[in-house]
């Protein structure tokens, strides 16, 4: 997906569901990816854009840091993305778990991919 379509994506929503990848791509200048990461983000931040993501992302997010035993960007993450503007972070519940299963079952996905996606069907609507 090139940036047209992306922003043609995201005009057409004001919500949306983040995986880790967008992250990790973002994070590190991925050359190939940075600049629709970087996309994405910034939609985020103009209210009344928001978004979803497993509190897994961040657990994705922090082994490399805390594998070569680097605080600082692990505060740097920690800092950056759990204060990010209208990103919402949801830990996994009973009810999460249960459509992660039933994800897993039927498409044989791993479980953290399962676990983004039920994170995705089950808050990435906006709450009345």
């Amino acid at each position: 997906m090139g940036l047209t379509p992306l922003r043609a994506f995201l005009k057409r929503h004001r919500r949306i569901a983040l995986d880790t990848s967008v992250f990790i791509y973002y994070l590190e200048a991925n050359p190939s990816y940075v600049e629709l990461a970087g996309e994405v983000f910034a939609w985020l931040e103009r209210s009344p854009n928001t978004a979803v993501t497993s509190t897994l992302t961040m657990t994705e997010l922090l082994v490399h840091p805390y594998r070569a035993a680097n605080e600082p960007l692990v505060n740097q993450y920690y800092g950056l993305l759990s204060l990010f503007p209208n990103l919402e972070w949801v830990a996994p519940d009973l009810a999460i778990a249960d459509t992660a299963a039933r994800i897993r079952a039927h498409h044989r996905l791993r479980t953290p991919d399962a676990l983004q996606a039920a994170t995705a069907i089950r808050r990435a609507r906006p709450r009345c």
